[in-house]
């Protein structure tokens, strides 16, 4: 059986069977990160002095450029996929690498900030906005780790071998995943660094 199969429009919905499976996950994984917000605003009104003076121990500046490194990945995603669909195995390579890059970068940038966090004696335990803060930061560098792996995976098969055109849907998939990614950070970064 082909795998580009799966790729034709389904006839209920027009949309292939992996990108409608992404956009199902994506909104179990919207719910996921809501109860986090709920919490923290929740937990925010009943200790706003503590939230207060925890946030202004975060570092906006490093947050800033974490915030860039992270957009720009998007943007590189984003031609990664539209070189592939043209047929650029060298363009879709350098844009997936560079993706990886700052992926990798910004993963970088938070095991700085934590292990700064760490060196000052602030830990998840330290008050409950820092127990928010690691967990949902946390959990968003495990998102972003699962992203990195297979844009590895694919990188690795298009060096080897090229990755097939015809399947750019795979990276759209991916694509979406990773835009989803980028945009839970669009939502954690003035929810941590910024309102207080």
């Amino acid at each position: 059986m082909s795998t580009l199969a799966t790729t034709q429009p389904r006839f209920t919905t027009g949309i292939y069977h992996g990108k409608l499976g992404m956009w199902v996950f994506l909104a179990s994984e919207i719910m996921f990160f809501s109860g986090f917000f709920g919490a923290f605003i929740v937990l925010r009104n009943l200790n706003i002095e503590v939230f207060t003076a925890s946030a202004h121990m975060l570092d906006k500046t490093v947050a800033t450029i974490n915030t860039a490194v992270l957009i720009t990945s998007s943007l590189t995603m984003a031609l990664a996929h539209l070189a592939l669909e043209r047929g650029e195995q060298s363009k879709f390579r350098l844009f997936l690498f560079i993706t990886i890059l700052c992926a990798f970068g910004f993963l970088g940038i938070k095991s700085y900030e934590y292990a700064t966090k760490f060196g000052h004696h602030i830990y998840p335990w330290t008050n409950t906005f820092f127990a928010t803060y690691f967990t949902m930061t946390g959990f968003h560098a495990l998102h972003v780790i699962g992203g990195i792996i297979p844009m590895i995976w694919m990188l690795g098969k298009s060096l080897v071998k090229g990755y097939p055109q015809e399947m750019h849907h795979r990276v759209e998939v991916l694509g979406l995943y990773w835009h989803f990614v980028d945009l839970v950070w669009i939502f954690l970064f003035p929810t941590l660094y910024l309102i207080f």
